[in-house]
């Protein structure tokens, strides 16, 4: 049995400003009208001999993963929350913990969840052979045929043959200078390092075990002690954030002596800049790739991505535009690696644009700022059907409620009642209340908030039912 373990971590900074920390870029639909990761996981579901997939995140997208989910018709074998980031070795190993624990002898198909993949059929050919030699005991790695001197991967040299186009591993190396990656090309035994890996779980605990054991012990620890939460495995914290950090590749793959390589020619890109997704988009006839409300005027081998309003171009060439309503961002395509050196910027400034967008995602719905004043707010809430908000009160500020569309049952106090569309209502400073959505579709709701202070960290709830902390302040 294979079981398909999508790595769903990172910022993305390189995408931003459409990719944010608390919205990053494998949940977004930048390649297809499915979020990244949502099209990792159909890619390797309802097949013959897969098990459902396993994903790995951090806590706080664990809610908008299970939406996205939820919505594609698929139901996750196991979701497992780590504490921290600890780069992919140690979530690999608690997979293989995991896995190990129901099927000593499955097979790990370890993805990043932000991959592109233009040529399924080429991939799952590609997983078949990966099976067959991860079940004999080999440690797999996919290497990707290079359409060019790229010096944004590391690479990898194949060395002896071995079956069905497969080699041994010869070595790993670094990401090269151009003159460099110009001679692995001309070369013709070097492959990109895709990131994507196939072993035995019983294989690279054991590999884990003798090429890193501090990272196999904290990991199996992690899974062992972990707890059940809702529909999440939620690691144990001590355990997993004593491991190390490290990537498969630096903390096994470059030291085992099983180490195996399968070019595979397959339309791969990992998303890792806006230039990839020009490369990988559907181009005009002047070579631009354009998204949303776009008008351009001789402008060629351009990118532009609107999101929430008309972006003009005139004259241009080269560029990369991308406009999310509070933020627009002008590059050139050639220094789009650099984009990360924004964010780095904005964090240290103490701003809150590379964290999160005008839109914050809850696990009952959304909410997105509308207006704001001294003493006024205005946001937009959707509720998920069957969702409801915590029973919370709000020390400084007062709330109106207009539905929109749906149906709201409201709670105000000791009153619980429903409200229809163009209907509102009038919470107190001080009151308890709670909003649910107790229909089948989506419900929306206009709330203008008035008072003092008009923070998300003035919440305090009584009744949660996703778990988060109660009876003391918390963001909602």
């Amino acid at each position: 049995m294979i079981y398909p373990v999508i790595l769903s971590g990172g910022v993305g900074s390189r995408l931003w400003p459409t990719s944010r920390a608390l919205y990053p870029k494998q949940l977004l639909p930048l390649v297809s009208e499915r979020a990244m990761l949502t099209e990792t996981a159909i890619r390797v579901s309802g097949r013959e001999g897969f098990a459902a997939p396993i994903i790995i995140s951090n806590d706080e997208h664990r809610f908008i993963i299970a939406q996205q989910m939820h919505d594609a018709g698929l139901t996750p074998l196991a979701h497992i929350l780590e504490p921290e980031g600890r780069n992919t070795a140690p979530a690999a190993a608690a997979a293989a913990a995991f896995v190990r624990d129901h099927d000593p002898e499955g097979i790990l198909l370890v993805l990043p969840a932000d991959h592109h993949i233009a040529d399924v059929e080429a991939f799952q050919r590609a997983v078949g052979i990966g099976a067959t030699l991860a079940g004999q005991g080999k440690l797999v790695t996919f290497g990707i045929v290079p359409s060019g001197p790229e010096t944004g991967y590391g690479y990898i040299r194949k060395g002896d043959a071995l079956a069905d186009g497969a080699f041994e591993v010869e070595r790993f190396v670094e990401k090269p200078d151009r003159a460099t990656a110009e001679s692995y090309l001309a070369d013709g035994n070097y492959s990109w390092n895709s990131g994507i890996f196939m072993f035995r779980a019983d294989r690279i605990l054991e590999e884990m075990q003798a090429q890193c054991p501090e990272i196999a012990r904290c990991a199996e620890s992690a899974v062992e002690k972990g707890a059940r939460d809702l529909d999440f495995l939620r690691l144990e914290a001590a355990s997993f954030c004593a491991s190390p950090s490290d990537s498969i590749d630096y903390a096994v793959m470059e030291h085992t002596k099983d180490a195996a390589v399968l070019p595979v020619d397959m339309g791969w890109s990992d998303i890792g800049s806006w230039s990839a997704l020009w490369e990988v988009g559907d181009k005009d006839q002047a070579g631009n790739v354009l998204s949303g409300d776009v008008i351009t005027h001789d402008t060629r081998d351009t990118f532009v991505r609107a999101e929430s309003g008309l972006v003009a171009t005139l004259g241009v060439e080269n560029l990369v535009v991308v406009e999310t309503g509070d933020v627009t961002l002008v590059a050139s395509r050639d220094r789009v690696q650099d984009v990360k050196k924004i964010v780095e910027k904005l964090a240290l400034d103490g701003r809150s644009e590379h964290q999160s967008h005008t839109r914050v995602y809850r696990p009952w719905g959304f909410y997105e700022g509308l207006d704001e004043g001294d003493r006024h707010q205005v946001k937009h809430l959707m509720v998920h059907p069957g969702a409801s908000l915590s029973l919370q009160l709000h020390h400084k500020r007062a709330e109106h409620w207009v539905v929109v569309k749906g149906q709201a049952r409201v709670t105000v106090g000791d009153d619980i009642f429903l409200l229809e569309e163009n209907e509102s209502t009038y919470i107190p400073i001080e009151t308890r209340h709670r909003l649910e959505n107790p229909g089948t579709e989506p419900l929306s709701i206009i709330e203008v908030q008035s008072g003092s202070y008009l923070g998300e960290d003035d919440i305090v709830r009584f009744d949660d039912v996703y778990g988060r902390d109660v009876k003391k302040p918390a963001a909602e």
